[in-house]
């Protein structure tokens, strides 16, 4: 179905005609000029992510459904960032005539299903239109009490550094998906190459017989045997609010966090230089998954520098002070990968020999 079969409220009516709010501090979802919020105890946490085709996503590897999950769950991974809890979202939509109503309905699909994975209600949004491909651009909405907010800012000289899950694979993902991206239009180019020249030649059996092989193509099955974890890592990110509860039930409080969108080492950094702090960072300690170092060595990459740089992992990042050494020992899926130095000292990387080097943010710029 066309979109302007149903025009802008058509089509915000067909995808929110059945969200019902689950938050006490929803008063007013869907339906007005405004949602309305309610947080009479609580100080208010608000992120925004936008995504565009072409920069963020490629729609050549990723499904719509896929898509909609993780614009989603970036903007979550924000709200656990700050130690807050997510309730609310609004999205908006800036959509080119290549796209059908259904098309936008598995988009949503997967944004619900990461709402529901956490409790938020989809309470606003926009949608226009759009001569350059899909634009998204999310807002979500958190509380947190003021004395539970954790901030970049916090980190202070002997508190440890600890990362949740693994790095890498993300990117690891994206190089593999880039990779079997590459194989299918290198042929698809030759084969058009040559069909030109048959077609110049006026050869129309070679031509007949290109096209149809041209049309095999449409079959094309990338080589992902062994590497599905990589695929989940790239394409279906997940929040790590689950880290955020263990920690609350383990009774630490970090003293500053981050999640890793563009990287560990830029966000490390982020957290340093907003602290006046320096550090180290130990690479024997990097959680690193079997299939990211496999994959890295496929593809003759050094592993180490795809866990510092890679970025989309949305893991946590955080520090805490070392008497909570034994407490955060016991946390799962929680690793110590180094500890917080006074500035002088540098922010530095010891590699696995014991050689010591500059600690650089390396990661993904947008800009």
């Amino acid at each position: 179905m066309e979109i302007a079969s149903l025009g802008e409220f058509g089509l915000i009516d067909r995808l929110t005609k059945d969200i019902t709010p689950q938050n006490a501090s929803t008063l007013r979802g869907v339906g007005d000029d405004c949602a309305v919020l309610n947080y009479p105890q609580s100080q208010v946490l608000v992120t925004t992510d936008m995504l565009m085709e072409g920069v963020h996503f490629d729609l050549t590897y990723t499904d719509l459904k896929h898509l909609g999950y993780k614009s989603a769950m970036v903007n979550i991974s924000d709200i656990f960032a700050m130690n807050g809890t997510p309730r609310q979202m609004t999205v908006s939509l800036a959509i080119s005539k290549r796209f059908t109503v259904e098309d936008i309905e598995l988009f949503y699909e997967g944004l619900r299903l990461a709402c529901q994975k956490w409790g938020v209600d989809i309470v606003g949004g926009d949608t226009t239109s759009s001569y350059t491909g899909l634009a998204i651009s999310i807002t979500c909405i958190g509380e947190a009490r003021q004395e539970d907010i954790v901030y970049r800012n916090g980190a202070h000289n002997t508190d440890l550094v600890c990362v949740s899950g693994d790095l890498g694979a993300a990117y690891m993902g994206l190089q593999l998906l880039e990779r079997e991206k590459s194989v299918y239009y290198s042929q698809t180019d030759e084969l058009r190459k040559q069909m030109a020249q048959a077609k110049a030649a006026g050869d129309e059996k070679r031509l007949k017989a290109l096209n149809a092989k041209l049309s095999t193509l449409d079959d094309f099955q990338p080589d992902f045997s062994g590497k599905e974890y990589l695929l989940q890592r790239q394409l279906q990110a997940e929040a790590r609010g689950d880290i955020v509860a263990k920690l609350r039930q383990a009774g630490i409080r970090p003293t500053a966090m981050m999640d890793i969108s563009d990287g560990l080492s830029s966000e490390l950094m982020h957290i340093c230089k907003q602290s006046g702090v320096g550090c180290r960072i130990f690479e024997k300690e990097l959680p690193i998954d079997y299939q990211t170092a496999v994959m890295a060595e496929e593809l003759n990459m050094n592993v180490t520098t795809c866990a510092l740089n890679g970025g989309e992992d949305y893991e946590l990042l955080f520090t805490v002070p070392i008497g909570d050494l034994e407490r955060i020992k016991e946390v799962e899926d929680v690793h110590l990968i180094g500890h917080i130095t006074e500035l002088r000292f540098g922010h530095v990387l010891v590699a696995r020999d014991g050689q010591e080097f500059e600690l650089k943010a390396q990661g993904w710029n947008p800009l």
